[in-house]
């Protein structure tokens, strides 16, 4: 469930366990304590811990049913909302992860910001941001002038932020983050015609984007932002 840190989605979504596997490349190789904001039922924390014994995961989780689940898999869960509300440490955590968080929260800047000084030195932040320019989203803008909110995925009608490869950069840019890595994930295109099977041809270069449902980013406090 989001950990949106000062207003609930309108509508619930009860999400499945999922673990996000496509994710674990994007922790780093060292890196004894995760923190995973809006956890769900800690399956993406489960993942961690089987594949990499010893790490220790914390999760931090609004929804009481989700938390009590999520406390079956992980070392700690606290149930809230990701603010200074909840005692977490600072210089703690070796990467503090937000799968498809940020955008169910009013203010994303604000989470990226809180999350910097609960890193230990060296410390990352790993996401996952749903892609706007996704062909399935994009398509139906452009072809039919259309923006339907659904049950899951880009359009998920608890999404209260959307962001594009190049609006998620200048957000970790005006928070003070350096981004180490940032790469397209779960890609989903489609070519039913000839016709569109041409267009990625001749302008492969700039729809490359659009196949995407998803980017992953890697990021670290700069310099200037951990001296504040």
């Amino acid at each position: 469930m989001p950990a949106t840190s000062s207003a609930s989605p309108l509508v619930r979504i009860d999400y499945p366990h999922l673990a996000r596997r496509e994710m674990l490349a994007f922790l780093p190789g060292d890196c004894p304590r995760v923190l995973d904001v809006g956890c769900n039922t800690g399956a993406f924390g489960e993942l961690v811990k089987q594949t990499r014994p010893g790490v220790e995961v914390w999760g931090v989780e609004p929804d009481a049913g989700a938390a009590e689940r999520a406390t079956l898999h992980l070392d700690r869960v606290m149930q809230g909302f990701f603010d200074g509300a909840l005692p977490l440490p600072k210089a703690h955590f070796h990467a503090i992860v937000f799968n498809d968080v940020l955008e169910h929260m009013p203010d994303p800047w604000a989470a990226l910001l809180h999350a910097a000084p609960l890193l230990a030195p060296g410390g990352v932040v790993v996401v996952s941001l749903p892609n706007l320019l996704h062909l399935d989203t994009l398509w139906p803008l452009v072809h039919d002038r259309d923006f339907r909110y659904e049950s899951s995925g880009v359009r998920d009608r608890t999404h209260l932020r959307f962001f594009t490869r190049a609006s998620a950069l200048r957000m970790f840019d005006e928070c003070g983050y350096d981004v180490l890595h940032a790469q397209g994930i779960n890609e989903q295109w489609y070519t039913p015609s000839l016709k569109r099977r041409l267009v990625y041809r001749l302008f492969g270069r700039q729809l490359e984007e659009t196949k995407y449902v998803q980017f992953a980013f890697v990021a670290r406090p700069g310099a200037q932002r951990l001296a504040s």
